[in-house]
């Protein structure tokens, strides 16, 4: 069994966190959200990994390499011009030998990638797809299918209260290789509203996976924090490996559920907490109060400085006194002036992001 993990795209709802990191490097409790995806498929035995990249794939070749450090084999096809879903899985066709995983490289989910092979190989077809129970799924693309699980209908965004179910796309497909041979190569293509529909219209079955499995688009800053409090809470199953380290007691102006990374420095009269990540070498001063927020690598929190549900990429310094409002998006490098008030929901970063190949 291979796996695509779609990994090519800018993640501008996240800007401007996505100037300095392409998303998939995006860290999810201090470790690379792509990391956490691989994790996943070498838990479910898939060893074999494609990663079509477009958007700064150097900082994705250099961290994972051949994928040998991880015990996997990773593939990198760069794509020139965005491709789309299935433009992008068209585009390793000459990598994938038979079924296949493609997971969307937004999505945090527990979804038991075992199990879903087990249900493709008793249901049949060219492919499952996982769907998950929303209240809304207005905002989704809605699957439709029959009493023994056989997909008729995808409705994409739905007016509110005409939705035909509440079940919608989850990301994660498991598929055969014929499929790749209805995508046409070349341009840019949407698994979602092109592929699969050709797919129904043509005859071929397509079956609904739909599980009760924890699940969210880390696409938006707010959807990226609460990803952060679910896992802190254990609302998302995760297990840390020896290698990380939490913080479950309090003490020492810790409110637990806190988790730090190594080298992280907190004034005792600091109050850090409750929900809180810290990257490694975060510097916390006298008085300083984080709470509800992420922080990355080596970022600075001044004597006093307040920050409230909010991100702060790496290396960013927050002056002494000054207020982060709930909701706030501090990108790389950025130094927020002693005693300043940073307005709830505000994004502070570069005007452009730095590329690298």
């Amino acid at each position: 069994m291979q796996a695509i993990v779609l990994v090519g795209g800018e993640g501008t709802r996240l800007r401007p966190l996505t100037y300095g990191t392409p998303k998939p490097m995006v860290p999810i409790v201090n470790v690379p959200f792509l990391a956490r995806t691989l994790e996943r498929l070498y838990e479910a035995g898939i060893r074999d990994v494609i990663l079509p990249a477009g958007y700064m794939p150097g900082a994705i070749t250099e961290y994972f390499g051949d994928g040998s450090r991880l015990g996997m084999k990773i593939t990198y096809v760069i794509e020139e011009v965005p491709l789309g879903t299935a433009g992008a899985v068209k585009n390793v066709e000459e990598h994938i030998t038979g079924p296949f995983f493609v997971l969307n490289g937004d999505v945090l989910t527990s979804l038991d990638l075992t199990a879903m092979m087990r249900y493709h190989g008793e249901k049949g077809g060219l492919g499952a797809l996982h769907l998950i129970k929303v209240d809304d799924p207005s905002a989704f693309g809605c699957v439709v299918h029959d009493a023994a699980g056989r997909i008729t209908r995808f409705v994409e965004k739905p007016p509110k209260g005409s939705e035909p179910t509440d079940e919608v796309n989850a990301g994660t497909y498991l598929l055969e290789r014929a499929v790749l041979d209805l995508i046409p190569p070349g341009r840019n293509v949407s698994i979602e509203r092109e592929t699969f529909p050709r797919l129904l219209a043509e005859g071929y079955s397509l079956y609904a996976y739909t599980t009760a499995d924890y699940w969210i688009d880390l696409g938006r800053p707010e959807h990226y924090l609460q990803a952060h409090r679910d896992m802190l809470t254990g609302a998302m199953p995760f297990r840390l490996d020896a290698s990380e380290s939490a913080v479950a007691a309090g003490g020492a102006g810790i409110v637990p559920p806190v988790h730090l990374g190594a080298g992280v420095s907190i004034d005792p009269s600091a109050t850090v907490g409750p929900h809180v990540v810290l990257g490694p070498g975060c510097r916390i001063g006298r008085n300083a109060v984080v709470k509800g927020s992420v922080l990355w690598e080596g970022v600075i929190v001044g004597d006093g400085a307040v920050i409230d549900q909010s991100i702060v990429a790496s290396r960013s310094s927050i002056g002494a006194g000054a207020s982060i409002g709930a909701g706030s998006v501090i990108g790389h490098d950025m130094v927020i002036a002693p005693g300043s008030f940073v307005e709830p929901g505000s994004r502070r970063g570069p005007a452009a992001p730095v590329v690298s190949g």
